[in-house]
């Protein structure tokens, strides 16, 4: 499934539509490479939308989430995030390795838990405080 998606999301050089996730109005972006290079972009509220309309078509990204494994602690599984959004061709690396760590109890809320993960220069935090098992 993660190949699957991944492939939804490619690296853009022509035409294209888009909707803005910058922000919670969604606008419909027009997006066009033009001759020199450029990219025209349309239909948006605010710079923000241009610029994540030049992200998604130099450099997509997204922030990663899911579950690592705890042992010592109150629940078997600790939510964790990506410090910063992921490069979409690294995902799959990066999920990877995340799947394959295992933490000990306790451990606190925002915490960095595991850093460079899988030669991102990304790390991994801590989304929820899991006390020591009593």
């Amino acid at each position: 499934m993660i190949a699957e998606n991944q492939r939804l999301i490619r690296v853009r050089d022509t035409d294209d539509e888009l909707t803005c996730i910058v922000c919670p109005i969604g606008c419909r972006l027009h997006a066009r490479r033009l001759d020199d290079g450029s990219l025209e972009v349309t239909g948006n509220r605010c710079r923000r939308g241009v610029a994540y309309a030049e992200e998604e078509f130099s450099d997509p990204r997204r922030p990663v989430t899911g579950t690592c494994a705890v042992s010592g602690g109150e629940f078997f599984r600790l939510p964790v995030k990506s410090s910063k959004p992921v490069a979409v061709d690294d995902i799959p690396a990066f999920l990877n390795v995340m799947y394959e760590l295992e933490f000990v109890a306790p451990v606190e809320c925002g915490a960095v838990i595991a850093t460079d993960i899988a030669g991102t220069g990304i790390d991994l935090i801590a989304t929820m405080s899991m006390r020591e098992e009593e």
